[in-house]
């Protein structure tokens, strides 16, 4: 295998990239994506093996005979580890296990005998497709890029799909092009020699939750600064979200005990209620060597800023446009201040709590406990007695769930306690949906509904990994974003190894109505000062979002006119621009137009981006 080389430039970061076979057709099939400033790293043979873009930091590549492994994202992993491991591998099933052994995040290629096996991670952070291009099958991290290699526009059906507030598991998880295959996050695809034949298979599965809270802390502390030190073990200049929460506060505190140099940031909100830069400050005069950034809360954008200008090649759509001004508005002066990565808390609230659908299965197991907490989140959450009934003694498989679903599409929005204990929150399309995008998806889900099986028998278990897989979709997009901006994001609580460890908790200590997030504040406690562990709230940013909503009109409403979703017979353009002169109407400050203005932003982002295959 020769070594990594590039063509051109570096490349915006955070590696994406296509596989090849070593057989002449994929050779063919890999020149159209060697755009300029492309990477390439080979087979033995001298054809592509890998095409497409990442930092130097970024790929861990090794060979030995027939056999070649590649680590492409952020894990610590050293060449001649890689090495040694491709001189033992006799089976690309073998491949599982080292895939669930290293930390980070990451893409894990191998190839063996000519064979090729490519997968992502189980959080659904990286992704794989695959499409059959000139007769041999390539796979990618992007559907996009297979979809424009073979000239093809999105299937409307799936942009119906993408109407629906919220799409549910399995829709929001294909392609948008039936052509172009999405492999499921918990399996790998492993393509024949030939190039031609292609199936998926298994290599995770989420852990029982049994573990006692006592054994899991450490653990759960061990995964997490294994996390932070993937990125920060390198030394120089990283910089750190401090929103004065438990999760960025933690990862702040990690971070800390690394060789590198932290910049911490916080971004005040607007509402004078909001207390995060009080406890950010808190947490700041723990960390004397932690340069503290506070940014001026007026000067940051507003949710809904910016939409039509957004010119990220993104390859599906994703509400996380919304907040793009806002994710990406600090990062160039964090930059200038020389960090390299900044490190995020997202995916705290995932991972360190859970959902209350356990307490379904909870509730027939242990059935005093079960009611001793329902009390308890009943008062927390004010859900009704007669729902909460309701809510437990439905007992509904998760096909029919769906089913039922399809045919309440235009009902009120469910309880918040429907949705607590149940499979998730049931989809529904708003007014301003056509009939015709509602037909599409009401098919989209019956046919999912006949063959669909929860992510988990355990509707606990299903929800938590449904709320993973759903925010990692977001939070994919905004790497891209991020690291097209000039400094790449991290989100060391979306590792995988992070997940295991707090999934592993069991659900009774991990989600209490009685204590905030028992799991981080148990592992935290000795690596981050107690004052710090004793926040029990969380901003809501909300009005950043309905100031946002009222000074966006003029730009909403232009996002209407000529709108593609309206051309295609997917919205009622009319209803929609209606509303942007309404931006006080009853129900929009709930996040009702996400969706919507999610698929017209990306359809429109994708006419400006059109233009050959390439690798962004």
């Amino acid at each position: 295998m020769t070594p990594l080389h590039e063509s051109a430039g570096t490349g915006p970061g955070e590696a994406h990239f296509a596989v090849f076979t070593d057989r002449e057709e994929a050779a063919a099939a890999a020149r159209s994506f060697a755009r300029p400033g492309c990477r390439t790293v080979h087979h033995p043979s001298g054809r592509p093996w890998l095409v497409g873009h990442w930092r130097d930091d970024e790929a861990v590549t090794a060979h030995a005979g027939e056999a070649a492994l590649a680590v492409l994202g952020r894990c610590p992993v050293e060449a001649d580890e890689l090495r040694h491991r491709a001189a033992r591998l006799r089976d690309l099933a073998e491949v599982d296990a080292l895939a669930r052994s290293l930390p980070g995040s990451f893409h894990l290629v191998a190839a063996l005998d000519g064979r090729i096996r490519v997968q992502g991670t189980a959080s659904g952070l990286r992704l794989v497709f695959h499409a059959e291009i000139a007769g041999t099958r390539v796979v990618a991290t992007r559907a996009d890029v297979l979809a424009d290699a073979l000239g093809l526009d999105p299937d409307p059906a799936e942009l119906a799909v993408r109407l629906l507030w919220p799409a549910p598991y399995p829709l929001y998880e294909t392609s948008l092009w039936p052509a172009v295959t999405a492999v499921p996050p918990q399996d790998a695809v492993v393509v024949a020699a030939d190039g031609r034949g292609a199936r998926h298979t298994r290599w995770w599965t989420p852990p029982e939750p049994v573990v006692p809270l006592v054994e899991a802390a450490g653990p759960v502390r061990a995964a997490l600064q294994d996390a932070v030190d993937a990125r920060t073990r390198q030394g120089g200049v990283v910089s750190c979200d401090l929103s004065g929460g438990l999760d960025s506060t933690s990862v702040c505190f990690l971070a800390d005990r690394s060789p590198a140099r932290v910049v911490a940031s916080t971004w005040p909100g607007r509402d004078p209620a909001d207390t995060d830069l009080y406890w950010a400050e808190q947490a700041a005069r723990y960390l004397p060597d932690v340069e503290h950034v506070v940014w001026d809360a007026d000067a940051s954008p507003l949710v809904y800023d910016d939409l039509l200008d957004i010119d990220d090649g993104l390859d599906e759509p994703t509400i996380g446009v919304m907040d793009r001004s806002r994710a990406l508005h600090h990062l160039p002066g964090l930059a200038a201040r020389g960090s390299r990565v900044h490190l995020t808390g997202i995916g705290g609230d995932h991972v360190a709590w859970c959902s209350e659908a356990y307490y379904h299965r909870l509730l027939r197991t242990r059935p005093l406990h079960a009611l001793r907490q329902l009390r308890g989140f009943r008062a927390l959450w004010q859900w009704p007695l007669d729902g909460t009934v309701r809510a437990l003694a439905d007992t509904r498989p998760y096909g029919k769930w769906l089913a039922d679903a399809a045919g309440r599409l235009r009902d009120p929005s469910p309880s918040s306690v429907a949705t607590a204990l149940g499979w998730g929150m049931a989809p529904r399309l708003l007014d301003w949906v056509t009939a015709d995008a509602e037909r599409l998806a009401r098919r989209a889900l019956l046919d999912a509904a006949a063959t669909a099986t929860p992510l988990h028998p355990d509707r606990g278990v299903h929800a938590d990994l449904e709320q993973i897989r759903s925010t990692t979709r977001v939070i994919r997009q905004w790497d891209h974003m991020a690291a097209r901006a000039g400094l790449p994001m991290a989100s060391p609580f979306l590792d995988d190894r992070v997940i295991e460890a707090c999934l592993a908790v069991r659900p009774a200590e991990r989600v209490t109505p009685f204590r905030y997030k028992p799991v981080l504040t148990t592992a935290m406690s000795g690596v981050v000062p107690e004052p710090c562990l004793r926040r029990t709230t969380k901003a809501a940013a909300s009005m950043d979002a309905s100031n946002g909503l009222r000074e966006n009109r003029a730009d909403l409403l232009a996002l209407w006119e000529d709108s593609r979703l309206e051309r295609l017979g997917l919205v009622d353009g009319a209803e929609l621009r209606r509303l942007a002169r309404r931006p006080a109407s009853p129900g929009l400050s709930d996040a009702v137009l996400y969706s919507t203005i999610a698929a017209e932003v990306w359809l429109r982002g994708r006419s400006r981006s059109r233009g050959g295959t390439r690798i962004p």
